[in-house]
């Protein structure tokens, strides 16, 4: 019989609830191992956060769960009350994009560009601002439809970001270190919409952070990246627990 997974679990065993199976991930650079038999298990609605030292391989994992860097392994979706396993559809935040600040191009064009054929200098249909509204609401951010890219502060570009990798809904969401140079309230912000947009949409999150205060309050597990595999995964209590995050990060108060 197989072993059916707990909800805090972060093996690639069967499991009969919602969740994603990230099994034997291993990423090598010549004859350098960078990644070595990654596993994680993470349920839906789930923000599990990915820490570890500068070159652990973080952002490594993302691009390769991504498919944008030869690997080894697989990532593998499991929906309720099926069988069948698929690939998921993956959702993704950068840390930043390189926008030029002279742009005029709004909001707006910027989603109609990704949605439409239509060359975005004709305008977008009612039907596509109409759309492109509901998907701003997902993160409160309708009020900048009409907002020229290159004016956005830092807070207002990150949700514009998550806005479009939530579009279409996606299984699983990867965020790499999406919060950089966003002032404390913009981070407790984005980190409370990121962890409720997880369970009003069902999604399995993976946030790559450095900040362990922010995951201590809002992730529900925390899988501490060392020498190219999880070493520990777990409830944040028990992950900041452990010698080897001590070792590294010190004492979480």
């Amino acid at each position: 019989m197989e072993e059916r997974c707990t909800r805090h679990s972060c093996s690639a065993h069967s499991c009969g609830l919602c969740c994603t199976k990230i099994q034997n991930i291993s990423v090598k650079k010549g004859n350098t191992s960078i990644l070595s038999h990654v596993n994680l298990h993470i349920h839906c609605g789930e923000l599990t956060a990915l820490i570890g030292s500068n070159g652990a391989g973080k952002s490594t994992l993302l691009k390769a769960l991504l498919g944008e860097i030869p690997h080894t392994g697989e990532i593998l979706f499991e929906k309720k009350n099926e069988n069948l396993m698929k690939k998921p559809i993956i959702g993704y935040v950068p840390q930043k994009l390189e926008f030029d600040l002279s742009s005029p191009m709004s909001v707006l064009d910027v989603f109609a560009a990704t949605q439409s054929k239509r060359p975005v200098w004709f305008g977008a249909s009612k039907k596509i601002r109409q759309k492109v509204l509901e998907s701003l609401q997902r993160v409160e951010a309708e009020q900048l439809i009409d907002r020229p890219i290159g004016v956005l502060s830092g807070g207002e570009l990150q949700r514009i970001l998550l806005a479009l990798a939530l579009e279409p809904i996606p299984n699983i969401l990867l965020l790499d270190e999406p919060v950089a140079g966003i002032d404390q309230n913009g981070l407790k912000l984005f980190y409370q919409m990121v962890a409720d947009l997880g369970k009003n949409y069902d999604l399995s999150i993976i946030l790559v952070s450095h900040d362990l205060q922010l995951v201590a309050k809002y992730a529900d597990r925390v899988a501490f990246l060392n020498h190219g595999t999880v070493e520990s995964c777990g409830a944040p209590r028990e992950v900041f627990a452990s010698q080897p995050v001590k070792d590294l990060f010190g004492m979480l108060e």
